[in-house]
């Protein structure tokens, strides 16, 4: 779908503050409300638009012990993929996972409280699944820039 440079406006206004009112944005770009609600319901139908959250601080809820995991696995055939992408979809812990090229298959984005929450993690859940071939942790020192926002 081709967008406009109007309905590149409202993403963006949408992925800054979507708590706010049709007529605020409608104020923005200028609009009439109707307009705005009209494109905002084409944008949802069409799937730019997937959903609306709110966002935490996770060191207010105990989750800022930040993980990257590297996963290599052991066997590369369909059956062994799907399996571990269908029980990491169960973890809730891990926050993020890509599929990846280079020396490892997957990276998790894991959040926990601190290092004994993920060694238990580790143990009791990530190890669990089967054709994990070998890991690799990162953790996270600081985070120099975090967005959800997608450049549009």
């Amino acid at each position: 779908m081709e967008l406009d440079e109007i309905d590149k406006k409202l993403v963006q206004l949408l992925q800054e503050d979507s708590k706010k009112t049709t007529k605020q944005y409608a104020n923005s770009l200028n609009l009439s409300k109707t307009a705005v609600y009209e494109r905002i319901r084409r944008l949802e139908r069409q799937g730019v638009v997937t959903g609306y959250v709110a966002l935490v601080d996770k060191s207010k809820i105990q989750r800022n012990f930040t993980v990257l995991c590297h996963i290599r696995l052991a066997q590369h055939i369909k059956e062994n993929v799907l399996r571990f992408e269908r029980e990491v979809l169960k973890l809730q812990e891990v926050s993020e996972c890509f599929h990846v090229s280079g020396d490892y298959d997957y990276i998790l984005k894991i959040h926990v409280e601190n290092m004994e929450k993920y060694r238990e993690f580790m143990v009791a859940k990530l190890t669990a699944i089967s054709n994990i071939g070998s890991t690799q942790s990162s953790f996270v020192i600081s985070e120099v820039k975090h967005s959800t926002a997608i450049p549009i």
